[in-house]
């Protein structure tokens, strides 16, 4: 039973996972620090005050937060787009500076020598002026 739970963890898989995991917590403070010391007060600068915490509504003496749902939404918004333009598109254009190109596909057709039609590799006889073809 040990034998096998440590094949489990060390098993690539589950190792590359945690170190995702781990990473990706370190990145998300990294982001959200972003989000929340540079852009926020960016639009702050550009817009005025962007807490929405203080938007309520009342229905039936129950209060309803809804700024807090914005906040929230827009806090996704902004760590989305960071992400997007500073991780996304560069690691894109990282890979494809290093990509080889795609190899071309072997042919599956040929031309006919009397007629020029396009015929299959296959064919003994073209289909269009039924001349008999050399392998």
């Amino acid at each position: 039973m040990l034998k096998g739970f440590r094949e489990f963890v060390f098993r690539g898989n589950v190792v590359d996972l945690a170190v995702a995991v781990v990473i990706g917590a370190a990145f998300g403070a990294i982001v959200t620090a972003l989000v929340k010391d540079l852009i926020t007060p960016l639009i702050a600068a550009i817009f005025g005050k962007p807490d929405f915490s203080a938007i309520t509504f009342t229905i039936n003496n129950s209060k309803f937060l809804i700024g807090d749902l914005i906040n929230s939404v827009v806090s996704f918004f902004l760590i989305a787009v960071a992400i997007y333009f500073l991780i996304v598109v560069p690691m894109n254009a990282i890979q494809s500076r290093f990509a080889k190109p795609a190899a071309p596909a072997a042919p599956t057709t040929k031309e006919c020598p009397e007629c020029l039609s396009t015929i299959p590799l296959a064919a003994r006889r073209c289909a269009h002026c039924t001349v008999v073809l050399n392998r």
